[in-house]
């Protein structure tokens, strides 16, 4: 039997790579003949360096970098094989998860880090660079990051922007002059499952601001600062940035990297699944076992699940979903190319207990899965 083990992370649980080994530990122990093949996933968010430079033999490399907050920190980029594409995600330096809870506020928050990140990836002399912007901390428009790669951004006094989506509202002038000229060499693809606009309703700080701290009282001020910055781009730069879809990804980052660097963005799932060759996979499988900490309705728009049930549908092949939370709306999965789906979970507990027993909750999950498939081919 021929099974592609095809799982994304489970958030603050264990990576991609830990839940394809644990899928294929539960595996084994039905049918020890049984030819696994790991591909580990993602969509854009945590998980994707290490799953793109995996799949194309490249290289991981650490740097120091700034966290939201200004601490210095050490943060992961990676070089793809061919030795010219960069990977980085934001969430290594600008993550939500590098914050404690109670320090987390989008109106100090900054992307100066992910700058550093793109800065140290220019570095090795590359043609293209992708970047993973899921799991951010931030609500600055990317501010931070256009600062840290030599950009200018004053207030009506000469002096410089403070760090933050509290500071935008003071933005006067913006001068591109000082850009790393390195950038204008490279083509920038954003790997991005979010489609909201910059601001309004379904805008970087209504949908995503009170998940990074923002108080009630936070959230329209966020959002006016953010139509502040957006009204600043149109009239010194000319650029129309406000309702484009994805603008409002990660606090805004997809509006600063569009507007300042040109980017393009990508459905981050498909970038792994064209890096990966997950679809050649497929077509000579028996079977897909995937799965991530959480699936719900929101997962058909552009998440892991939703890239490998589209291309296991287009080829026929059974895919199940081994999942820690199964939310609602999961349902609409299965129309999308998910056969079944599975909790991991073993009996009620705390979600720090789930968490910290993630991995061998899937294994046994997996274990189960393949003794209950094998069940079937028992003569009677």
């Amino acid at each position: 039997m021929k099974i592609l083990i095809a799982p994304d992370s489970f958030k603050e649980s264990m990576s991609a790579v830990e839940a394809a080994n644990a899928i294929e530990s539960g595996i084994l122990k039905v049918l020890p003949s049984a030819q696994c093949i790991k591909m580990p996933m993602a969509d854009g968010g945590e998980g994707t360096t290490e799953a793109l430079v995996l799949a194309t033999g490249g290289k991981l490399y650490r740097t120091q970098v700034l966290d939201p907050l200004g601490n210095e920190i050490d943060a992961q980029y990676g070089i793809l094989g061919n030795n010219q594409t960069a990977i980085i995600e934001m969430a290594s330096a600008s993550g939500l998860g590098l914050i404690p809870l109670d320090q987390r506020n989008p109106l100090l928050t900054s992307t100066y880090g992910t700058g550093q990140l793109i800065q140290a990836a220019l570095s090795h002399n590359i043609t293209h660079l992708i970047i993973g912007i899921g799991g951010s901390a931030t609500n600055d428009g990317g501010a931070g990051m256009f600062q840290a790669l030599g950009g200018t951004l004053l207030d009506k006094y000469g002096k410089s922007l403070s760090y933050g989506g509290g500071a935008l509202g003071d933005l006067d002038k913006i001068d591109t002059s000082g850009l790393d000229p390195r950038l204008n060499k490279v083509k920038i693809e954003v790997a991005c499952d979010v489609t909201n606009p910059l601001t309004g309703e379904f805008g970087a700080s209504h949908v995503f601001g009170p998940q990074k701290g923002a108080t009630k009282e936070m959230v329209p001020l966020l959002d006016q600062n953010l139509k502040h910055f957006a009204n600043c781009l149109l009239n010194q730069l000319g650029i129309d940035i406000e309702n484009v879809a994805g603008a409002g990804a990660a606090g805004g980052l997809g509006a600063g990297l569009m507007a300042f660097l040109g980017a393009s963005l990508v459905r981050g799932v498909d970038l792994v699944i064209q890096y990966n060759a997950l679809e050649e996979a497929i077509k000579s499988t028996d079977l897909i076992i995937t799965g991530e900490g959480s699936i719900d309705g929101q997962s058909s728009f552009g998440k892991t699940l939703d890239g490998i049930g589209a291309l296991a549908k287009k080829h026929k092949i059974p895919a199940i979903a081994l999942v820690g939370r199964i939310g609602k709306d999961a349902e609409i999965m299965h129309r999308r190319g998910i056969t079944a789906i599975f909790s991991i979970l073993s009996e009620p507990c705390d979600i720090e207990v789930a968490l910290q027993n993630g991995q061998t909750n899937l294994e046994r999950a997996s274990e189960n899965l393949i003794r209950l498939l094998e069940g079937f081919h028992y003569e009677k």
